[in-house]
């Protein structure tokens, strides 16, 4: 990256010209930054900076030559910079804008410039480099110091603070934990810039991931300092001694980005929080369930899917909510009481939608409002929303469910009539030329726009007047911002010029003059206008004061016009795509009918499926690639990440448990940039799974162990699900191949066999995407080759070497000429009795056992489906079982 001060122009600093020694001067100081330097209509970058914008945001580059050289140099156009300062954030620079700080027509000389604003990828507020509905975060990574904080996190490393803020919206938070959970919290933030402390190794921690890292000045990652920064904004004592002090270093950079001297107005929220307290989605977890990204070509994410908010503010709290849902069972049936009542409330839920679809993003506001940014559109915009307000709180009036929530709007009564008395209904953009406040709001004003307006009058008035006084009928009065009145006569005409009338302009076919008393209104008006155009922005920063200081109830007011729209729009989506009210507290996953939400809006012939899950219960799901699986695992933990976040859930009915973590294991992917192969990557998030999961965790492992030799896989996979099981008790589901695996059903009281069916009939297979108690027969894994296109020849070959390891499997190693053949069969069943001691040489079967030969011998195997074998074994394994 090229920042800094151009060489070019170092080697020859005494020889510039004042200005480009201003620009040097600034880029010297921002020497990590693209310096974007204002001339006129311009942000302008010379030399190598110069080549660099002008490479990443395809300007034209030109010579600039002045008495001490040719310079390269390209511009922004200032009006249009939007879509080039985004360009240069994605490039990940830092971009430091420097404006002009005094007036040119008030200036001799040069004109004084400063940077005004420092632009990262995590300190944006300008809504045009905004997402309008995620937030934009800058986070913060502090290390503290071994010993003592050790015992409280649970690492030897000492403990790590972790705080975030996005800066244009004002929502800031800090947490404290041990080197794993600050990863984890960072993967969930998603933040877009990342601020490490002096001790803190982003790259060798493995905290900086996709997000931009950034070394600011150590000195305010003393803890001392940070809690100075951090008094400000909140109390030091409520946060941990490094949450507090990420917190505070945090807050000196987001000012020193904001080019402001003191607390941001808006930031006035720094909260300390426990992740603990809610649902834990790693970022694993957050990939495999697709819930904000896609991965292989997936067109939609969960968040995409329930999407149906009407304003940036509840968007932002939808996503939310996903990304954090809750373990507090109380709270999750406020909010699906919330739901349910506007699922009913048809009329009441639309009507506040729409209202809603007019909600200004306030949160926003507030930020600009307090850093004394927002113009007169953004006051009026924040009336328009305010008007809305009582309409929503009567929409609400008689839904007794929706009480509390009608209550916390507040409809600030006292800034909107405020706002309308001072500010004119379609104010210009620009807020010092006037025509923003309103006639009768102020009496000095209306007292200088009345002498104003007499003056026009009286010069409206005067050409009239002039061309009866002298009889030139052609004469005109006019106005220009150069020469000011005028009274213009043609060439023809100049005989008839009377003794007061003096030249003012000389024109090719005619002459302008004024009179005295022409001179003496303009001077009247002219002044009249500037002190208006004064006074008006004097009148408007001081409703703009008087809005900032009503930051905190405007926030207040966002946040509860975001929880409206978000449950609205769980509601909306509740209704269109029928999903169900859970039951929570329930001792597992009890699903009727349950659908992957994603899955089935592009998927018209989608296949429900049950799911009976008691709580501690690994299920071994067997079954044919293409069968549907993964999909019915996924939906499984989305049904419990929805019910959390207090969302429906796409079901007939639903009874859930409220778990403390959702972790899953699904898909392959290389870490190749970080030296991982897939195998590795996948026991290392087995390793995450194992070392973290509790009973009260729902656990989705797909394939495990594939990635390697089959019998290593294969002992990896047994000894996974024996540890989940024995160990943690964790509810699981569990997608192998592995087939032996599902003799674990025989051996361990909470693990049962789940199998996907599918139907031959010849060579073709059909997949039923049924999930049915029970092992799979088989995993039809050259059929699935065969409809992949695999070649013929390929696919024929692999049947026939399928077919002699069948062959070969079926011949006894070791065979006992006096052994039964039906007992054989019985033991390959894999009923209850298998593992029972019966002692050695001859056994005695029992009258179900009998029975179950019987069973056996009359079955025509030529005339038998795989299906209807299946359904056969599984009905003699049950009436095996209840003999026992």
């Amino acid at each position: 990256m090229v920042t800094g001060a151009p060489a070019k122009m170092l080697d020859r600093r005494d020889e510039l010209t004042p200005m480009l020694a201003q620009y040097v001067d600034l880029a010297e100081e921002y020497d990590d930054a693209v310096l974007l330097f204002r001339v006129g209509d311009f942000y302008k970058a010379f030399c190598e900076t110069a080549d660099e914008v002008a490479r990443v945001c395809e300007l034209t580059r030109i010579e600039r030559e002045d008495s001490t050289g040719t310079y390269t140099a390209c511009g922004i156009p200032v009006d249009n910079a939007a879509k080039y300062l985004d360009r240069l954030l994605d490039a990940e620079y830092r971009l430091a804008v420097a404006d002009q700080v005094e007036d040119p027509e008030e200036t001799n000389g040069l004109v004084d410039r400063a940077v005004t604003q420092v632009i990262t990828p995590g300190t944006v507020v300008d809504d045009e480099l905004l997402a309008t509905g995620s937030n934009t975060y800058v986070a913060c990574v502090a290390r503290g110091s071994t010993g003592d904080a050790a015992e409280v996190c649970g690492d030897s490393d000492g403990e790590y603070g972790l705080a975030h803020v996005d800066v244009s919206t004002g929502e800031c938070a800090a947490t404290a934990g041990s080197l794993a959970d600050v990863q984890e919290e960072l993967a969930r933030i998603a933040p877009a810039e990342l601020l490490t402390g002096p001790d803190v190794d982003a790259g060798g921690d493995d905290l900086a991931d996709s997000a931009m890292t950034t070394e600011y000045d150590p000195t305010v990652f003393e803890p001392d300092a940070a809690r100075e920064r951090l008094t400000a904004y909140a109390d030091p004592e409520r946060f941990r001694p490094t949450a507090a002090t990420a917190a505070g270093a945090l807050l000196a950079y987001a000012e020193w980005a904001q080019g402001d001297d003191g607390p941001l107005g808006h930031v006035n929220r720094v909260r300390w929080y426990d992740p603990r307290r809610s649902l834990r989605l790693d970022a694993t977890a957050l990939r495999g369930l697709e819930l904000f990204e896609t991965h292989a070509g997936g067109d939609a994410t969960l968040f995409d899917t329930l999407d149906e908010t009407r304003c940036a503010l509840g968007r932002r709290r939808l996503r939310a909510w996903l990304r954090r849902p809750l373990l507090d069972r109380e709270r999750v049936e406020s909010r699906h009481d919330a739901v349910e009542a506007f699922a009913e409330q048809t009329l009441v839920r639309e009507e506040v939608r729409d209202l809603l679809g007019e909600a200004y993003d306030l949160e926003r506001l507030v930020g600009r409002v307090t850093r004394g940014r927002a113009d007169a559109r953004d006051l009026r915009s924040l009336h328009a929303t305010l008007e809305a307000v009582p309409e929503i709180r009567d929409a609400l009036a008689d839904v007794p469910e929706l009480a509390d929530l009608r209550d916390s709007l507040d409809a600030l009564a006292d800034l909107r009539e405020r706002i309308d008395a001072a500010i004119v209904e379609d104010p210009p953009t620009d807020i010092t030329d006037g025509g923003v406040v309103r006639d009768g709001f102020d009496a000095d004003l209306d007292e200088v726009r009345g002498t104003a307006r007499e003056g026009r009058e009286w010069v409206a008035n005067l050409e009239s007047a002039e061309r009866e006084r002298t009889g030139i009928d052609n004469l005109d009065v006019g106005y220009n911002r150069v020469h000011g009145y005028y009274i213009e006569v043609t060439n023809g005409q100049l005989e008839k010029v009377p003794d007061d009338y003096t030249r003012r302009q000389t024109l090719k076919n005619s002459e302008r003059f004024y009179t005295p008393e022409l001179k003496r209104r303009e001077d009247e008006i002219l002044g009249a206008d500037e002190r208006a155009d004064r006074l008006e922005y004097e009148l408007f920063t001081e409703v703009r004061g008087d809005v900032a200081a009503e930051a905190e109830r405007i926030q207040g007011l966002a946040d509860a016009v975001a929880r409206v729209d978000a449950l609205a729009a769980l509601a909306t989506a509740a209704v269109e795509r029928n999903y169900a009210r859970p039951e929570l507290g329930a001792e597992g996953v009890f699903v009727e009918g349950g659908r992957h939400p994603v899955v089935e809006r592009t998927e018209p012939e989608f296949v429900p499926n049950d799911t009976d899950l008691p709580r501690g219960t690994v299920a071994l799901v067997t079954g044919p690639n293409m069968s549907g699986k993964s999909t019915y695992m996924r939906q499984v933990a989305l049904c419990v990440v929805l019910a959390q976040a207090g969302s429906f859930v796409p079901a007939q009915s639903a009874r859930l448990p409220v778990v403390d973590r959702v972790f899953t294991r699904v898909g392959a992917s290389d870490d190749i940039a970080g030296g991982e192969s897939t195998f590795m990557r996948e026991m290392r998030e087995l390793t995450d799974i194992l070392h973290d999961a509790t009973a009260d965790s729902l656990v989705v492992l797909d394939e495990v162990g594939r990635g390697t030799a089959t019998t290593d896989g294969r002992a990896i996979a047994r000894a996974a699900v024996e540890f989940l099981h024995d160990e943690l008790g964790s509810t699981a589901l569990f997608a192998t191949h592995y087939h032996d695996l599902t003799e674990l059903a025989d051996e361990r009281e909470r693990v049962r066999n789940l199998h996907f069916a599918a139907t031959r009939e010849g060579g073709d297979v059909t997949f039923l995407h049924r999930a049915k108690p029970g092992a799979a027969a088989a995993s039809y894994g050259v059929e699935v080759a065969e409809l992949a296109g695999v070649p013929n020849p390929v696919v024929e070959r692999a049947r026939a070497l399928v077919a002699e390891e069948a062959d070969a499997d079926a011949e006894p190693a070791d065979e006992d000429p006096g052994s039964d053949s039906a007992q054989r069969t019985l033991d390959d069943l894999g009923g209850a009795e298998r593992g029972r001691s019966r002692g050695a040489g001859t056994v005695d079967l029992t009258d179900a056992e009998r029975e179950t030969l019987a069973a056996l011998r009359e079955v025509d195997v030529a005339d038998t489906t795989p299906m209807e074998a299946l359904n056969r074994l599984n009905g003699l394994q049950r009436r095996l079982e209840e003999d026992v």
